[in-house]
């Protein structure tokens, strides 16, 4: 399956239906009277949040979602049906915006939440809603009114636990091929991950999701390489995993380049919480890697683990701190909820 995480569609709303002009009429009475009958209402446009869906890829063979009209009145006091709604099923993480990509109008991270978009039109009244003592015989109805027409975007941002960041080749898609079921493409070239990667990865009794985003480049907040289109998808992370190549001469300029990239996009994602890692150690003597590993130490201000996803070295350790990162921030998140629950009054 393809992935598609951003996608631009054209919803309308149902046109209520108009009401109906009757009279009734029947042999033997006289005065029969006004029997028209209002106008159904238009169907509404909703977008629901579905377990069973992970791209927006549908959106790319269809752009146009319209809910049913409403059927007008009949005679002998009959109201047309309302229209059927329509209803966009859409995956966990995506975020509904209007038609200038800024102005966020839902947000649907769970299975089951729905949102109304788009508010079919109301239904005429028909010439009985008129009757009146002082006009007994009304010769008019209101016209059902029109529906709402948005362009919207839909923008998915995928919900993990742990999201995997460093340049390209940093060893990302070999980590989570290697901790996971995910099988992400793995070449000796740059940016072989053209799309982010999922995997359900396990430590100890602990399961978390990972989540491989591609690489970035110097100047990627200003499109170069991939640009920071997929960023969006580790903003939903408790913690972020920091691949550094220890091959590179320059271990301290990679991770000051991928740090400056992250503050460009978006200071609160560059303040999540981060763990550090050397990759690749299998393939460098222990005196040279030796010297990388202070030296990251030094430019991070961390102690950087030391970890090849090849070998297996470190691997369970890089784990184990990204299952105990993910607890701490989950009793932080619990812990402010419970705070707002009790400052809360009726």
């Amino acid at each position: 399956m393809k992935f598609l995480d951003q996608a631009k569609i054209y919803i309308k709303s149902g046109k209520g239906g108009d009401g109906a002009i009757s009279f009734r009429r029947e042999k033997f009475i006289e005065y029969g009277g006004p029997d028209g009958g209002d106008g159904g209402r238009g169907g509404d446009v909703w977008v629901e949040c579905v377990a069973n869906l992970n791209t927006l890829i549908d959106f790319r063979y269809q752009q146009h979602y319209k809910a049913k009209n409403g059927t007008p009145g009949m005679g002998r006091n009959r109201s047309g049906p309302s229209g059927e709604d329509r209803i966009i099923k859409v995956p966990p993480g995506t975020q509904v915006y209007d038609e200038d990509n800024e102005t966020l109008l839902a947000d649907l991270q769970q299975p089951g939440e729905r949102v109304r978009l788009a508010k079919g039109g109301n239904g005429g009244f028909g010439n009985a809603h008129f009757k009146s003592p002082t006009n007994q015989a009304p010769r008019h109805s209101n016209p059902g009114l029109h529906g709402e027409e948005l362009t919207i975007w839909l923008r998915l941002k995928l919900i993990a636990d742990a999201g995997l960041l460093g340049l390209p080749n940093a060893g990302k898609s070999t980590f989570l091929a290697a901790v996971s079921a995910a099988k992400p493409k793995i070449a000796d070239y740059p940016f072989t991950t053209l799309h982010p990667n999922l995997g359900v990865v396990k430590a100890g009794s602990r399961d978390f999701v990972l989540a491989d985003i591609p690489g970035l480049i110097e100047g990627a907040s200003d499109g170069a390489g991939l640009g920071t289109r997929f960023l969006g998808h580790v903003e939903r992370t408790r913690v972020l995993l920091h691949l550094v190549d220890c091959t590179q001469e320059d271990v301290v300029g990679a991770y000051q380049t991928v740090r400056a990239e992250l503050e460009a996009y978006d200071a609160e994602l560059a303040e999540k919480p981060e763990i550090v890692a050397l990759s690749k150690i299998d393939a460098l003597p222990q005196d040279e890697l030796k010297t990388r590993f202070e030296a990251l130490r030094n430019g991070s201000g961390k102690r950087p683990l030391l970890l090849s996803a090849v070998s297996g070295k470190g691997v369970d350790e890089a784990l184990f701190a990204i299952a105990r990162q993910i607890d701490s921030q989950q009793a932080e998140e619990q812990a402010a909820d419970g705070q707002q629950s009790k400052q809360w009054r009726p």
